[in-house]
């Protein structure tokens, strides 16, 4: 894994779920993704990721290696990769072939984060698997220790596998983490030596234990020898915390939505939000997910990331993009880089 020392300044990443917002269709929405990794390459943004999501109406998230190709082929330097691969509806063969063609065409660019969860519904995730068996098993660790041992070319010799030689073998391997919103992900990240991305956004009360954890437990290997940690967050910021409180009104009634719905609401727009009255459900979900969110002005936020890095013992943020409003996000990514990248 690339491994860059601190520079004693935090570091900037992308990490992009592909949300259809209302009016975009999803060629647009695909457009919007492109033009934003651009941007971020253009300012110095270390990497962008795409997720991987199924059968999610708003959501064109469901080939993140497909969108790795093209944004590889449209940017210079910004690393670019998943976040990630939901393994279980993989074969790790495959995921190894694919990630070795990535980086066959963009060497030292592409990032390879595994997720343990289906990131989709049950039905969904036996039609991509094609077994119930496989629905109902629990054989991640397997999984796990398969690709890893398919990228570093180290099965048993009385593995049957190890007469197996995934192409392109002259590839080198992806930088490769562990993705987490508990406590799970990261004792694989420990214990195999990988690098760690916490989602805070699903999980903010552990987010901070969990990061150090990782950081004072992490065991060195061959794909990692010192401990590389992220902490991914929605972010919302512009030039006044007036105007950001404004932005973030889309997304805080998103999740309240989300939570007293039970299912996955149209994304609002700004006007929606600014004219919807909460009810007393989503008032109490809008207060109890006011640490999902840094919301506010550029010198607000700012702080905000840097004491919430050193608390997490990072030099580096993934920031989820929750805008709907393409200058208004392009216009954030400018204010944050001026701020820590320039």
């Amino acid at each position: 894994m690339t491994e860059s020392p601190s520079q004693g300044k935090l570091k900037l990443s992308i990490l992009d779920i592909a949300t259809i917002m209302t009016g975009r269709s999803a060629a647009e929405t695909l457009k919007d993704s492109l033009d934003r990794i651009q941007l971020g390459d253009q300012l110095g943004y270390t990497r962008y990721w795409f997720a991987e999501h199924h059968n999610t109406e708003n959501q064109v998230s469901t080939s993140p290696e497909i969108m790795i190709a093209n944004a590889g082929a449209h940017t210079k330097n910004i690393r670019v990769g998943a976040g990630g691969i939901m393994l279980p509806n993989h074969s790790p063969l495959k995921v190894v072939e694919n990630f070795l063609t990535l980086e066959a065409m963009y060497p030292k660019r592409i990032d390879l984060g595994i997720g343990r969860a289906a990131g989709t519904d049950g039905l969904t995730a036996l039609a991509l698997r094609r077994s119930r068996d496989a629905v109902n098993s629990y054989d991640f660790p397997e999984q796990l220790d398969e690709t890893l041992a398919f990228f570093s070319k180290d099965f048993p010799s009385d593995h049957p596998f190890s007469q197996i030689t995934p192409f392109p073998g002259e590839s080198s391997m992806p930088d490769i983490y562990m993705l987490g919103s508990s406590n799970g992900g990261v004792q694989f990240a420990i214990q195999k030596g990988l690098g760690f991305v916490f989602a805070s956004y699903l999980a903010p009360h552990l987010a901070v234990p969990m990061l150090r954890a990782y950081k004072e437990n992490f065991k060195p290997s061959k794909f990692l020898s010192k401990p590389q940690s992220m902490m991914s967050m929605i972010v919302i910021t512009a030039e006044t915390d007036e105007e950001a409180q404004y932005l973030a009104g889309p997304v805080e009634l998103f999740w309240a939505k989300l939570q007293t719905s039970g299912t996955i609401p149209t994304f609002p727009t700004l006007e929606e939000a600014s004219r919807h009255t909460y009810s007393p459900a989503e008032e109490s979900a809008r207060k109890q997910n006011k640490d999902r969110f840094i919301i506010g002005g550029i010198n607000k936020v700012a702080a905000q990331l840097e004491r919430l890095a050193e608390q997490a013992m990072i030099d580096e943020v993934m920031l989820l993009d929750f805008y709907t409003e393409k200058d208004a996000s392009h216009n954030a990514y400018r204010l944050l880089a001026k701020a820590f990248l320039q």
